[in-house]
């Protein structure tokens, strides 16, 4: 390991990530909302490198089937977790480490919707309390009962955050509950990843951006799992995009592309920038970059910053 310098972001002074993972085989992972969406799509990649993976996530019928379907790619178990439930986050821990002793790849992925959208004056308390309580405080959460373990044992290993475009790059004025927990979340991850290095840990943190088309995703639907105490009190505002079908229709409209992603190939492209030992994982980065840079002069003229809308394609 490189003497690390506390002023870059990930990297040693030469360059290299302060601590690699390219060899997955054999490696322990987990991957919380691992049963659905993309968080499937990262745990078959997960096990096509031979890695032993752990799927927590939230619906017990869903991680049961998951994990039958995908047993025949390799090592794989589930665990029903509440990620927004710190103890749940602790039991998951013990879990893995009783079983496996060590876990070498933490993966943050689950994530919801607020549920209110529209403007952000007719969001909810619930809203927030939801949004937050399982993107932020459920990564929060696997920080807690995962890392101080995986510094202790010093083998190396790295801890990955599933943020978005939308929020982590810039915000989203029709979806600002969310928005605001994925920046929070990429600004907690560039934190982790400063630290493990000034500490001399042999960890790494990264950021996973989903892109390079349209995503469908079983975020649409998130709300299945939203509990009733946190339920919405008022009816809905009406929002763009309520729906998959209405925001695809809606891009249609605008001439926007309307292209799918496959889940399957996103996973194995975000496994590979974690093999690569790359800190920010995504597609059309050239493009963030570019929103970044008019976001970064606007607010040294002391204006108001383009959002995502403007800048992200």
């Amino acid at each position: 390991m490189c003497q690390h310098d506390r002023t870059v972001v990930g990297v040693c002074p030469d360059g290299t990530p302060g601590s690699d993972v390219d060899d997955l085989s054999g490696k322990v992972a987990v991957v919380t909302g691992g049963a659905a969406g993309i968080g499937r799509g990262i745990v078959g990649a997960l096990l096509d490198e031979g890695a032993r993976v752990v799927v927590a996530d939230i619906e017990a019928p869903v991680l049961e089937r998951t994990v039958a379907e995908l047993s025949d790619r390799g090592e794989v178990h589930g665990v029903v977790t509440d990620v927004s439930d710190a103890a749940s986050l602790e039991s998951l821990a013990d879990t893995v480490y009783d079983r496996f002793g060590a876990c070498h790849v933490l993966w943050n992925n689950a994530g919801v919707t607020s549920g209110g959208g529209g403007n952000p004056w007719e969001q909810e308390a619930n809203d927030w309390r939801w949004c937050f309580g399982v993107n932020v405080f459920g990564t929060a959460n696997g920080v807690l009962a995962f890392v101080p373990r995986m510094v202790a044992a010093g083998e190396p290993g790295v801890v990955v955050t599933t943020s978005s475009g939308d929020g982590g790059i810039a915000p989203v004025p029709y979806a600002s509950v969310y928005a605001s927990s994925k920046a929070a979340i990429s600004c907690f991850t560039e934190a982790l990843a400063h630290q493990f290095l000034a500490q001399g840990t042999k960890l790494r943190a990264a950021v996973f951006y989903p892109s390079g088309g349209l995503l469908e995703t079983g975020l649409w639907e998130a709300q299945r799992n939203r509990p009733t105490e946190l339920a919405r009190v008022r009816p809905r505002p009406p929002a763009p995009g309520t729906t998959f079908a209405e925001f695809k229709a809606a891009l249609a409209a605008a001439g926007r592309p309307t292209d799918l992603v496959d889940l399957d190939e996103l996973g194995r492209f975000a496994v590979q920038g974690v093999k690569d030992g790359k800190f920010v994982i995504g597609h059309n980065l050239d493009a963030a970059g570019q929103l970044l840079h008019a976001r970064a002069d606007a607010i040294a003229k002391g204006e108001l910053p383009p959002s995502a809308l403007e800048g992200l394609g």
